[in-house]
């Protein structure tokens, strides 16, 4: 222990990545450890030396171009009266601590994504009771937004623990839109959009303005009544932007832009500008309301 050189065999070489030789110390190991773990490896060291204690540590080291974890395991032995010895083990435990990094990459990302579905949740509860006339309706259009987010979500993730599969953006609006599309009405929801891939972040955005343009529009614009028509299609004026244009006919005639609420929700206004770097703009055309939504093509895939 005074001379602070190390016996290993040659399994214990190939671990650290040297050639074997009859003369290694600490310190010749501890160039190839670390930066960061070499202050613990020592005082482990020095602490098991001084107290011919059990010792056990996991430590990165520098092998060629990658790195290796190590555990080195063993304790300290005076039963020879002439000197004191440290033996112990060095075992490769790299597969178990990726492992470990991935679970704790895996549960910092379910946390976050938790943590935002609340939020979501949250502001639609607060949003919702604003409008709701009675706990029942709440309790309604809680229940159809929550499930447009849904919907939205089984579309870019339609299998649990995918990863997100870029779904085209026309088959997302026509879920989203399926619902407002009745059976026996079927054929006045028509979507055209060209086929672009949208990713999870995107879609969720989306699904929220989506269902609250169509839940207002039952409410007060074409889809309210039987001849009403919206028409959801893609607009190629602008090239540095992707451009929506949500276009209601045959509802009740508009005499202006709603005073409260309505179209100009701040929940619409905020999500886009946020959530895909654009802006909403509302014509309040008298035969029909045409909304023009500018979605930053650069955040679709998200």
């Amino acid at each position: 222990m005074e001379t602070d050189i190390l016996e290993m065999d040659d399994v214990a070489f190939a671990l650290w990545g040297l050639k074997p030789t009859d003369s290694v110390t600490f310190e010749d190991l501890s160039a190839h450890i670390h930066p960061e773990d070499r202050g613990p490896v020592r005082a482990a060291f020095n602490a098991a030396r001084a107290e011919l204690g059990l010792y056990e540590i996991d430590f990165r080291i520098f092998v060629a171009d990658t790195t290796r974890w190590i555990s080195a395991r063993g304790k300290g032995d005076d039963t020879e009266a002439a000197e004191q010895t440290l033996f112990g083990i060095f075992l490769d435990v790299s597969g178990r601590k990726h492992a470990e990094e991935s679970h704790e990459l895996l549960a910092g990302e379910m946390s976050h994504r938790v943590k935002n579905l609340l939020t979501i949740a949250t502001g639609l509860t607060h949003i919702t009771s604003r409008g709701a006339a009675s706990a029942a309706d709440m309790a309604r259009d809680l229940t159809q937004r929550l499930s447009a987010l849904g919907r939205a979500h089984d579309q870019v993730r339609p299998i649990a623990g995918s990863k997100p599969s870029g779904a085209l953006l026309g088959d997302l609006l026509t879920i989203l839109l399926e619902p407002y599309d009745e059976a026996d009405l079927s054929g006045r929801v028509r979507v055209s959009v060209p086929r672009v891939a949208i990713g999870e972040r995107s879609a969720t955005a989306l699904a929220l303005v989506i269902h609250e343009l169509a839940t207002n529009s039952m409410k007060y614009g074409s889809l309210s009544t039987p001849d009403g028509r919206l028409n959801l299609t893609h607009s190629a004026e602008e090239e540095a932007a992707f451009v929506l244009r949500w276009i209601e006919t045959g509802g009740p005639a508009i005499v202006g832009a709603p005073t409260t609420g309505g179209f100009g929700s701040k929940l619409i206004v905020r999500t886009v500008k946020a959530d895909l770097g654009g802006s909403i703009d509302f014509d309040w055309a008298p035969g029909g309301v045409i909304i023009t939504l500018t979605i930053d093509p650069e955040r679709l895939p998200l």
